[in-house]
């Protein structure tokens, strides 16, 4: 074999080499394989057909789907009907997305991996086109309500992106042992039997019964199956943490350095149970010593096992209020991993040494062995710093002094980083309090204090020195990176800030920096901050390091999360290799293989896991928020859009929609780089960050949705129909469009099924010609 054989340079020559697609024997020829490579050759292709990085034509000819006008991706589909395509070729994305139309969408679901074909450009170059290929099904199983209407039984899929609803048949309802009036209202679990296909609807069997929609802990698990969350290990990952011990073995801290008698402590929130990182800090004569110790996840967790698939597979842990579904088993999270107080724990440490300034002067890391000597939570922490509470300082007279010396180290890391450009957005975080029922006591501001600075830079600090680390050892690696905003957003976000009488100098992060100083203080703070937000790409991890444009740093990545992190778990095995010096040539060639699927696989989980937290978050602060319909709140315009504004409500952080059509004193239009709805007549502003006063007119829980109307202003009619009057006239709605839904989907179905009759032969033959090469153009 002359050329090298590898998914990447196969890419590379159909791209360079190839004016055309090319068969199998082609490549073969190409890269002069021997007859015992070809085996290879051929899985290699098939993983690239079904991951949409090639796509095989007539002929079994394998082709590049940007070279044959085709672009494959994740479809996203919209509630209204429509859909996109999102590219996962890098050249793709920066071309966009691709418009589907509902007739487009030919049987493809939300989610799916597909391929698309590009059949026409809109102004300004966004593409639209049409579904010609499906590689992978998602949706294999559907969380959603079901309903019986009229002898018909369906499932309304909990997610809206789910255009259709799953269709269960009489005998997949017996099988089942229900019948469909039982169970109506109730939310179910169905497994797809018959994908949907052209106007044909999914069909599907219930296999499990989560329960009435009215409990709350039946809504999470609705929400966790609805984002393919697992809640449970599988029996092999369980069984291979059997026997996990309590304490450390002595033969494990052989070769490690000893780290015990260091005065690390843990600090975190008060309901955390998993500690990951434990820090110290040493005064030196020319400046400071910063211990950082992570749990050694590494140690326990071995790569191929049936335990780290699983936790490859979730990528992270996932955090809804009031509970939590780990990447690990609790055996390990919560046990022999996490740093509890007292107890010996295997860890990897950074050991930073800083100038008097807070720069980084010196960096080593290595294997160890701590016991941490406090489990202290960020309210103890802020209460000894900055309250001065002697009853604390007193408990804990035997670590204040080194708490004040954190804090004075962090400090100074805080001013360097700010003064190299980091740009710091302080918004209001809620914190909701969850009762032993599930159900929410209360949503308040969720605080941020020293301690969470101390942390917050010192954790920072770990992941860039290791970051700069794998830069120097110029081997394959694992980044988190941010990459700057595209100069089509920027120049908006300027000329917005031009609007405020400020004018932005430079594209870079302390231009921002500066914007965002600018305004401290000032009324329009708050709505710089969200506009400068909403620019910013999302942070991803990606094995080519670009750098960190919201924090400016040039090298960043994850070291110190690995019990909730699988990025984080991977940087502690390519330490290790380093350290070990077992960074060896194959090594960095199945480096180069595994890091760019692995950083795309959790970007995308993590991606997941913050839509499914959201909706979490939204479904309870609308369980919050139900039995004060018809109640006025202060609140800011938190978001402008076509169809109304969005106002969050100041006391509670919660956001619901005051929608257009009910701003009845004109037309409104949308001024999108204005961030604002004027009225056409009185020339009356809605615009991104006032202040207004809301009255709650409707709470949606199945939909996590707020509806409110602005409030009369004095001296005006009370618009707003009564609470009883709402309530009344949206459940008789309710019913009405789902028994005309239900009844419209019966006669399309009636309609296409005897459309089809004089056809069903053809149909055959046409299928039988098709079979064997599904993946034909």
């Amino acid at each position: 074999m002359t050329k090298k054989l590898s998914t990447k340079n196969i890419i590379a020559c159909l791209e360079k080499d190839a004016s055309r697609p090319l068969s199998l024997k082609e490549l073969v020829h190409k890269f002069d394989l021997t007859s015992e490579y070809r085996k290879e050759l051929k899985q290699m292709l098939r993983e690239l057909t079904d991951s949409g990085l090639l796509v095989k034509i007539r002929g079994n000819r394998y082709g590049l789907p940007s070279k044959l006008n085709l672009v494959s991706g994740v479809l996203q589909c919209h509630p209204n009907g429509f859909a996109f395509v999102l590219p996962e070729d890098e050249e793709e994305k920066k071309t966009g997305d691709v418009f589907i139309s509902r007739t487009g969408l030919r049987g493809a679901m939300h989610g799916d991996h597909v391929v698309a074909r590009v059949e026409g450009s809109k102004p300004g170059g966004k593409r639209d086109g049409r579904i010609i290929e499906i590689l992978k099904r998602v949706n294999k199983r559907i969380v959603g309500t079901l309903r019986s209407i009229r002898g018909e039984t369906i499932v309304i899929p909990s997610d809206e992106r789910i255009l259709d609803d799953v269709i269960i048949s009489t005998e997949g309802l017996s099988k089942a042992g229900f019948h469909g009036k039982e169970l109506d209202g109730n939310i179910v679990e169905v497994e797809i039997t018959k994908w949907p296909a052209k106007k044909l609807p999914p069909f599907g069997k219930i296999i499990s019964v989560i329960g009435d929609p009215s409990d709350p802990n039946v809504e999470i698990n609705v929400i966790a199956k609805k984002y393919s969350v697992p809640c449970d290990f599988p029996k092999d990952v369980l069984k291979e943490t059997t026997g996990t011990p309590e304490k450390i073995l002595t033969s494990e801290i052989e070769g490690r350095v000893d780290l015990r008698d260091l005065k690390l402590v843990t600090i975190d929130g008060e309901t955390a149970k998993d500690f990951d990182d434990a820090v110290y800090v040493e005064r030196k004569k020319s400046g400071y010593t910063l211990f950082v110790s992570i749990a050694d996840v590494s140690h326990y967790v071995k790569e191929n096992t049936a335990l780290d698939t699983e936790a490859f597979d979730r990528a992270t842990s996932v955090y809804f209020p009031g509970r939590c579904i780990p990447m690990l088993p609790e055996v390990l999270s919560n046990g022999i991993c996490s740093l509890n107080p007292a107890e010996d724990r295997l860890t990897m440490t950074a050991e930073l040494d800083f100038n008097a300034s807070g720069e980084l002067e010196g960096k080593k890391f290595y294997e160890s062995v701590i016991r941490s000597k406090e489990r202290l939570t960020y309210t103890t922490v802020k209460k000894i710093l900055e309250d001065k509470d002697t009853e604390l300082e007193k408990t804990y007279s035997s670590i204040t002094s080194d708490l004040a010396l954190m804090k004075e180290l962090a400090l100074k890391l805080n001013v360097k980083r700010s003064k190299d450009g980091s740009i710091d957005f302080d918004l209001p975080e809620p914190q909701i309090i969850i009762d032993a029922r599930g159900r929410v006591e209360d949503i308040i501001r969720s605080e941020r204090n020293i301690a969470h600075r101390i942390i917050e830079e010192f954790m920072l600090a770990a992941n860039r020195a290791v970051a700069l680390s794998f830069k120097e050892a110029k081997v394959p690696a694992i980044y988190r990176i941010h990459e700057e905003p595209d100069k089509e957003n920027i120049e908006e976000f300027k000329e917005f800030a031009g609007t405020l009488g400020y004018v932005v100098q430079g594209t870079g992060p302390k231009s921002f920096q500066r914007t965002l100083k600018h305004f401290e203080g000032h009324t329009a703070e708050k709505l710089i901050n969200h506009v400068l937000l909403r620019t910013m790409k999302q942070a991803v991890y990606s094995d080519n390091n670009k750098g960190h444009f919201g924090l400016a740093f040039e090298n960043y990545t994850h070291f110190t999360s690995p019990i909730r992190r699988y990025p984080d778990l991977i940087v502690h095995r390519l330490l290790k290799k380093i350290l070990k010096k077992k960074y060896s040539t194959r090594e960095v060639a199945r480096m180069e293989e595994f890091l760019p699927a692995a950083a795309s696989h959790t970007s995308t989980k993590e991606r997941i896991a913050m839509e499914a937290e959201r909706e979490a978050v939204g479904l309870k602060k609308a369980e919050f928020m139900k039995d004060k319909v018809g109640e006025e709140f202060d609140g800011f315009i938190s978001g402008v859009t076509n169809f109304g504004i969005f106002v969050e409500l100041k006391d509670f952080f919660v956001e619901g929609l005051v929608h257009i059509t009910t701003l009845g004193d004109d037309y409104y239009h949308y001024l999108e780089k204005e961030h604002a709805l004027v009225g056409e007549g009185t020339r009356r502003y809605f615009r991104l960050g006032d202040a207004t006063r809301v009255i709650l007119t409707k709470v949606d829980i199945e939909k996590r949705r707020l509806d409110l109307e602005l409030a009369p202003e004095e001296g005006e009619e009370k618009r707003t129909k009564t609470t009883q009057q709402r309530k009344k006239s949206s459940s008789s709605k309710s019913s009405k469009r789902a028994s005309k839904k239900i009844k419209r989907k019966k006669e399309e179905r009636e309609k296409n099924k005897n459309g089809r009759t004089t056809k069903t032969s053809k149909t055959k033959n046409k299928a039988q010609k098709k079979k064997g090469r599904k993946k034909g153009l």
